[in-house]
């Protein structure tokens, strides 16, 4: 008995043609639909038994915010989610979120149809494959070059990490610009650039947003690099 699905991808053809090669199989394919913006609520008003719903970036914050929303105003429709290969945290935050599987884009449509009924029925609806990868990764963890800390010293210029360093150690703005042979109005317009680009409101939370990511240790050592003969 085929199974009422509903497609939704911000990509329109792959949308229309998955659900063309559902519906010759015998399901019933109520819309193939692209925006992602206002695909929850298409999927709520339509209240099908399986949802299809595609992402290009299943890491991205927010990406599986529909699938919140489905969940919680339509329990009983199962979403799947089609997307690339995903990270163990893409997996990880689709299942939090409520979805009932995973399907990669360039599954075969014999594996998106078995994870349809899968999902149907009740059961988790992941690839093994991609099950082994996840918790491989997730034991034996790669070296990650860009973690939060790399991140924000990329994102501030050598002068700048000096600022946020001495403000760390609770220098105010006249003792940065002592230190540093600046006038202490451009020692105040260095801060508050440090701020603005840390994403933080205050001296005190700048200070502990780079104790909390590590990267006090590594601009330490930067510097310590820098100074050596």
């Amino acid at each position: 008995m085929g199974v009422r699905l509903m497609v939704v991808d911000d990509h329109r053809l792959l949308a229309e043609a998955l659900a063309s090669a559902l519906k010759l199989r015998g399901h019933r394919v109520l819309a193939a639909a692209a925006p992602a913006a206002g695909a929850a609520d298409l999927v709520i008003a339509r209240a099908p038994e399986v949802c299809l719903l595609g992402t290009a970036a299943p890491a991205e914050p927010g990406v599986f915010d529909p699938v919140v929303k489905i969940k919680r105003d339509r329990p009983q429709v199962a979403v799947l989610v089609l997307g690339p290969v995903p990270s163990p945290r893409g997996i990880a935050a689709a299942f939090a979120a409520g979805a009932s599987g995973y399907v990669r884009h360039d599954e075969r449509i014999e594996g998106v149809e078995r994870a349809i009924m899968k999902a149907r029925a009740g059961e988790a609806a992941v690839a093994p494959q991609l099950l082994q990868g996840a918790f491989g990764e997730l034991l034996n963890p790669a070296a990650q070059p860009d973690d939060e800390a790399q991140r924000l010293l990329e994102m501030l210029t050598p002068r700048e990490v000096e600022v946020l360093v001495r403000v760390a150690d609770g220098e105010d703005t006249r003792l940065i610009a002592a230190g540093m042979g600046i006038a202490p109005s451009t020692a105040r317009t260095h801060v508050q650039r440090v701020l603005m680009k840390l994403g933080v409101g205050s001296r005190l939370e700048a200070a502990a947003l780079a104790a909390r990511t590590g990267l006090l240790d590594r601009a330490g050592s930067l510097r310590g690099a820098g100074e050596a003969p």
